[in-house]
């Protein structure tokens, strides 16, 4: 039970905010719902053809539409259109290639000069070694 909470704890609350949320319309549409048929004279029902069922799948369908159709078009118009600097638009893509691209040439540029200066210090290291030589001979002697 740990590792599932561990693992998915997002997901875990969000589906209880899912059915909590459910509930409480289920709950307040009930209400209403009673409160109307007791208004016009009625018997409120649960089934049946002017039951409360009809109302509330009727109602949740509605928030289910409106809800998917506004994460759909925000997906697809994602997909297309750019809005500058916002972590869904596609130039957020274009402009990390760019800035990597940069870093690349960079980094390229770093190694050569690296390159370049340790073959300028082992030259330099070489002649002082070899100037030095000489001396060590003659304490030696």
């Amino acid at each position: 039970m740990r590792t599932l909470w561990r693992d998915y704890n997002l997901s875990v609350v969000l589906a209880l905010l899912f059915v909590f949320s459910w509930i409480l319309q289920t709950w307040t549409g009930w209400q209403e719902f009673v409160g109307q048929q007791l208004a016009h004279g009625e018997t409120p029902a649960l089934f049946g053809g002017g039951g409360y069922v009809w109302t509330w799948a009727a109602s949740t369908m509605e928030n289910w539409q409106s809800e998917f159709l506004q994460l759909l078009t925000f997906v697809v118009l994602t997909s297309f259109l750019i809005h500058r600097g916002s972590h869904e638009s596609k130039d957020t893509d274009e402009e990390f290639r760019q800035t990597l691209s940069r870093i690349e040439h960079e980094l390229k540029e770093s190694r050569v000069k690296i390159a370049e200066l340790e073959v300028h210090i082992q030259a330099k290291a070489g002649s002082e070694v070899s100037s030095i030589m000489p001396e060590a001979d003659r304490v030696k002697r």
